[in-house]
């Protein structure tokens, strides 16, 4: 039987497809999509590998290759979380907007993870889901920073005393008109500034934001690479009545 042509039949290349959504904002069907096209790689080379060996070695042979394939595509994939970047495409504007749900959009549901197939989709994730909750993980980095400055009361201590340096400062250069005297502010200013560093260091603020960061960051980078591309507006599950 002979079809006719149709002029609407477009044979579309796999790259300009990717590059059409990846341009056009669909990250969430171009990251299923990558998932699903190396689960089907993974069946078809499991499939190929059991048609090609014996009946006696087929089961053994597609288990143990399949597993060694699983295990160095996993560690490839863990090793490019050291590679990544995930502040490259980052803007201000993005913490100007709203903060999206911690319970719905951040953490989301059982099926919102899964650990990504490549570097590629790992890198995908990483790059948008920070985007999308920039001011989740900056709020996550304030409460790590003050849960360690509660186990470390020392840099506590530190913390509240340059502020109310600080504060001190403003209230004697309006009260005394410090702003007539400029190089009598400045030489107050860097007295201030040496002593706020005197103090930070002493009270060991520096292993404070260090620990701070440190988590924060990994739990970014775990998050935000395991958490799937959904669309921006997540619909509400729910059973309609």
């Amino acid at each position: 039987m002979v079809f006719s042509s149709n002029p609407l039949s477009l044979s579309v290349p796999e790259p300009a497809f990717e590059s059409w959504l990846r341009d056009s904002g669909y990250l969430e069907i171009l990251d299923q999509r990558t998932s699903d096209l190396h689960r089907l790689t993974t069946t078809t080379t499991s499939t190929s590998a059991a048609a090609t060996t014996g009946e006696s070695t087929a089961a053994t042979t597609t288990t143990t290759s399949g597993l060694f394939h699983c295990l160095f595509s996993c560690l490839g994939t863990l090793i490019s979380f050291f590679t990544l970047n995930p502040f490259s495409k980052l803007t201000t504007e993005d913490f100007s907007g709203e903060t999206p749900s911690w319970t719905l959009g951040f953490i989301g549901f059982s099926d919102s993870y899964s650990f990504p197939s490549s570097p590629s989709q790992a890198r995908l994730r990483v790059h948008e889901n920070v985007k999308r909750y920039a001011r989740n993980y900056a709020s996550l980095f304030i409460l790590t920073f003050a849960c360690t400055l509660y186990q470390m009361p020392l840099a506590l201590v530190g913390v509240i005393s340059s502020l109310a340096l600080w504060d001190l400062f403003r209230f004697c250069g309006d009260r005394w008109g410090l702003d007539r005297y400029i190089v009598i502010q400045q030489v107050l200013l860097r007295i201030a500034q040496c002593a706020t560093a005197v103090i930070l260091i002493w009270s060991n603020v520096q292993m404070a934001i260090f620990c701070a960061l440190g988590v924060s960051y990994a739990v970014m980078i775990l998050h935000a690479s395991f958490r799937k591309l959904t669309p921006v507006k997540q619909p509400t599950r729910g059973r309609w009545k």
